[in-house]
């Protein structure tokens, strides 16, 4: 992992930051970041022995804490009871990010019903559960920020139906929620990454890799610090006048093809 590619500063001592997805990948280095700059983590994921170890990984500033849960975002239950549960133990949740997500690709007709259920509900149905269950304390407090998770493949990608529906409707959320949340200072936005070096992209054979990197305008992949750089802005009072955006974060591929 890079490192941060701007001054480290301390815009998040005294914030709670919730974070689900948090155990590797970009999730990872979100939670990395927000540490940094004196944030309270709440990190949420599926996998208790990946999450143990991000636990380890992650240095905690002044006196901020760290706490973790097995938190499956498709269950509503389960997702009240994590964010009242930080909210007593840790204070209200001032950022939300909304990471967790999974792919199964295939073609429109290979996709199975779980396969389609499965995508959209963590993607979408978890993002929904996580910002309706933080939005009241948000609401009260008229301070908030929820970053969710879209991707460059939102406006259609082949063999991705499933995925491309999640992370469409995760902008449309988005949007919504920045509405209802304006006029009491909460702000909502996505994140759209592009090709960025996670194990989901470490995992693809070295010739659909090249093929892929050739199309990116800037022609090299990015860092999960590129996208924790991206979150920690979006999640800080300066970002407090932005809301219902999609910040693509993609090297400029979300641009086009050009003629070279």
């Amino acid at each position: 992992m890079k490192t941060h590619k701007t001054p480290v500063t301390d815009r998040y001592i005294g914030r709670t930051v919730a974070i689900t997805g948090a155990a590797q990948g970009l999730g990872l280095a979100m939670a990395s970041r927000f540490a940094a700059e004196g944030a309270s983590l709440a990190l949420a994921d599926v996998n208790d022995v990946l999450l143990s170890e991000a636990m380890n990984q992650i240095q905690v500033h002044g006196d901020a804490t760290v706490s973790q849960n097995v938190v499956d975002v498709t269950d509503s239950s389960t997702v009240n009871g994590w964010i009242s549960e930080v909210e007593q133990t840790q204070g209200a949740v001032d950022v939300l990010v909304n990471n967790a997500g999974i792919i199964r690709d295939n073609r429109i007709e290979k996709i199975s019903d779980a396969d389609w259920d499965d995508v959209v509900d963590v993607s979408l149905k978890g993002a929904f559960y996580c910002s309706r269950a933080v939005f009241p304390g948000m609401r009260k407090r008229r301070y908030g920020r929820i970053i969710s998770f879209s991707s460059m493949s939102w406006r259609g990608n082949f063999g991705q139906s499933n995925y491309v529906a999640a992370k469409a409707g995760v902008v449309g959320l988005t949007r919504t929620l920045a509405l209802e949340g304006a006029r009491d200072g909460i702000t909502a936005n996505a994140i759209a990454p592009g090709l960025i070096e996670t194990p989901m992209l470490a995992s693809m054979n070295d010739a659909a890799r090249n093929l892929l990197i050739k199309k990116v305008p800037m022609m090299h992949t990015g860092d999960p610090s590129d996208i924790a750089e991206a979150a920690a802005f979006l999640g800080s009072e300066g970002a407090a006048f932005i809301t219902g955006v999609v910040l693509d974060v993609d090297g400029g591929i979300s641009i086009g093809s050009s003629i070279r």
